[in-house]
């Protein structure tokens, strides 16, 4: 069994927490703490194998404990439990991005009585062995941040001045691509998605010759704050997809949470069209959705990439658009995902063309598709 250490300063979440892992008979709630003041003097004292934790608490919040496990060189494999408000988005990408590996939405009192609390507990087990079964991701952060206002350190879009740091050289591709026609990037990522996405995005072009859509797993409220993050770090345009978006090169497109992304034909361009179908993959958005409506498209060429992840979502869908399109799939390497599940779906069958480090994913997807 494996033990976790729980840490909340309500009470009742507290307990709620305890009974659901505790029911479980892979897990067990080893310790419990208030705040992140408490729950550090445990993590220096005793090992765990994940902490389960809340982001506002007196004393010591989440991120200032994750920022004091940094610090002291403490390694947990941490799941946040987060509120569903707009500025709990925003703490939670913080957490992500402090090294948090996970999160699961937090239910309302009324949610939590009712029907939403099945929903919570498969989530939160979901998520807990999701991160029991990552490992360290190493991450290039666009940015280092201030501990107060990460606002103002993150690198804006400027039109006269690229990025500071240098685009990756474009090396000639693995096997011939097809240079001709129109193309379009499809990306699917899961857990540690969020912090991988923010090595990948940032370094796209804003010339990129594709559109790009992203389906990452996140809950409603969520995505459009990461898409508002992503934006202000990036050069490329960065927008949470809104339903009736014509795809236009050079923009990416993340998916709403909580809602399923389709592209389809309208007037002869391609379309965002959301759908509201039951979850998939035990997830929404689900990718393989998106995969499989790119059959009608007519796009020439596909670049399919796949990133880090539990299961393997995605999986089903490029293989039915390889029998429809011309697809190029790339699958993140193993050692930098947080969770090698979906990737490794791909390459375990056979269908990765190219199989790369996170940190050359950017320049994988520009050498694949040009610039214009």
């Amino acid at each position: 069994m494996k033990n976790i250490l729980v840490v909340d300063d309500s009470a009742l979440m507290r307990k709620v927490l305890c009974d659901i892992i505790n029911s479980d008979k892979r897990f067990q709630v080893q310790d419990r703490a208030f705040n992140g003041l408490e729950a550090l003097e445990m993590l220096c004292k005793n090992k765990y194998d994940a902490v389960v934790m809340d982001l506002n608490m007196p004393r010591m919040g989440g991120l200032e404990l994750l920022k004091e496990l940094q610090a002291r060189k403490i390694t947990a494999k941490i799941l946040v439990v987060s509120s569903d408000a707009e500025k709990g988005a925003q703490i939670t990408l913080d957490a992500l991005e402090l090294g948090a590996l996970e999160f699961v939405q937090k239910p309302g009192s009324v949610s939590l009585n009712g029907g939403g609390a099945g929903d919570f507990k498969t989530n939160l087990l979901t998520a807990l062995s999701g991160v029991l079964e990552s490992g360290v991701t190493p991450v290039e952060r666009p940015q280092p941040k201030t501990a107060d206002k990460p606002q103002e350190v993150l690198r804006p879009k400027t039109a006269d001045k690229p990025l500071e740091e240098p685009q990756p050289t474009i090396r000639k591709p693995d096997k011939p691509i097809n240079v001709k026609g129109s193309k379009l990037v499809a990306i699917a990522s899961s857990t540690g998605g969020p912090k991988a996405l923010q090595s990948v995005i940032p370094k796209l072009p804003a010339n990129l010759n594709a559109p790009v859509v992203v389906v990452q797993h996140m809950p409603e409220g969520f995505t459009a704050s990461l898409a508002e993050r992503l934006n202000y770090l990036s050069e490329i345009s960065v927008k949470e997809a809104v339903e009736g978006d014509v795809l236009q090169s050079g923009v990416v497109y993340l998916a709403r949470g909580g809602k399923h992304l389709n592209v389809v034909t309208k007037s002869g361009k391609s379309v965002i069209h959301y759908t509201d179908e039951p979850y998939r993959e035990g997830v929404k958005p689900c990718a393989n959705y998106m995969y499989e409506s790119l059959t009608d498209s007519g796009y020439d060429q596909i670049v399919c990439v796949v990133m880090t992840g539990m299961g393997a979502d995605g999986t089903k869908g490029i293989k039915y658009l390889k029998e429809k399109k011309e697809i190029y799939v790339i699958a993140q390497e193993a050692s930098t995902c947080a969770v090698y599940g979906m990737p490794r779906s791909i390459v375990e069958l056979g269908m990765a063309n190219k199989i790369a480090p996170l940190m050359q994913l950017a320049q994988e997807i520009t050498m694949n598709v040009g610039v214009k």
